[in-house]
């Protein structure tokens, strides 16, 4: 329940047309929201959209809150039944492992506007929600995650099913309130988790099955990263591959080639880091950031006539036992100003 004092008279005011008020209501929950949306869209583009159609929906409905649940639960339920709608008739969010097989080194392939791919989160606009007197219906939630591999992953659910997972095993929501929430019977929503998670074990990479609380990169991550940064910016080829699995994978939405293998993935960087290459880049200037809970590092790039470093990808790293089995680069500028990172570096940055 909201609980008696303020909130009552906060809630009085709304009802009354107080858009002030209504503001106060649920902007404490614009963070979970975000999140919550992102893990059912896997875009982070469209989690902010779909945050201000549930604010939009829950204003114009607003008269209809009973406060038979919390105020919490019922955003939650406005911006599941959302999620739905806009994934109405599109294609899942992927990755380029995805939709194809790995690709030669050699070959470069134009970027690939037509399909939906994954996008990262900015650790910096989510917090994991802990239980308060304030909020007392929030679980403690020993899975919740927004690593790629498990959003890459539930992208394969159907959204009911989809919604279902999120609800009961990783906001840990009973299976009496989500059946609640989306309309349906606790035989339904027991149905639903049980195909879900089939689905998921399917998808899910094999050391991941059972996917870890999202937490800060170890020290011994961040040490990996570090390392990183600094063989990238000296383009040094061998320090970087001893950083790499052997079974590594990179990929770089919107170009749909992707590389497996230490050897693939060190061909692919030579041919980009070599002056002499027509697939020459430049030179690099790396940046660390937080994005999905996973270690992750703004990359900027130069080429020797230009007068700045500009934006290049966010690169997301999945890290195992000191190395580097994964990296995702996604490309372009666009997402840089949701990271809080300027599209641009000047040539002295270090």
């Amino acid at each position: 329940m909201l609980g008696a004092g303020d909130d009552d008279v906060v809630v009085a005011a709304a009802r009354a047309g107080d858009e002030s008020a209504f503001a106060a209501l649920v902007e404490r929950h614009r963070g979970e929201l975000r999140v919550h949306c992102y893990r059912m869209l896997g875009s982070f583009d469209e989690s902010e959209d779909l945050v201000q159609e549930t604010f939009l929906r829950a204003w114009k409905n607003l008269g209809g809150f009973e406060g038979r649940s919390t105020l919490r639960a019922w955003l939650y339920r406005i911006a599941t039944n959302a999620c739905p709608d806009a994934l109405d008739g599109r294609a899942r969010r992927v990755l380029p492992h995805h939709v194809a097989a790995p690709s030669d080194p050699s070959v470069a392939l134009p970027p690939r506007t037509d399909i939906a791919w994954l996008q990262p989160f900015p650790d910096r606009l989510w917090e994991p929600v802990a239980p308060s007197e304030a909020q007392p219906d929030v679980a403690v939630v020993a899975r919740e995650t927004i690593e790629l591999a498990f959003l890459a992953a539930i992208q394969h659910l159907p959204p009911r099913q989809r919604a279902v997972l999120i609800l009961r095993d990783v906001l840990g929501w009973p299976a009496k309130q989500t059946a609640a929430l989306l309309n349906g019977s606790v035989a339904s929503v027991n149905s639903a988790v049980q195909r879900a998670r089939a689905t998921l074990r399917e998808h899910l990479p094999e050391r991941r099955l059972e996917w870890a609380p999202s937490a800060e990169p170890t020290e011994q991550e961040r040490a990996v990263l570090r390392r990183y940064m600094d063989a990238v910016e000296r383009a040094d080829l061998a320090a970087v591959a001893d950083l790499l699995a052997e079974d590594v994978r990179a990929t770089m939405p919107p170009y749909p080639m992707w590389f497996q293998g230490r050897d693939a993935v060190v061909a692919a960087l030579a041919a980009s880091w070599d002056p002499g290459s027509p697939g020459y880049v430049g030179r690099f200037q790396m940046v660390p950031t937080r994005a999905n809970r996973q270690p992750a590092v703004a990359a900027y790039v130069r080429r020797l006539d230009e007068p700045a470093y500009r934006a290049f990808a966010i690169a997301v790293l999945r890290i195992e036992d000191g190395r580097i089995v994964e990296v995702t680069a996604f490309h372009g500028p666009g997402l840089f100003p949701a990271f809080a990172l300027p599209t641009a570096l000047p040539p002295t940055h270090r």
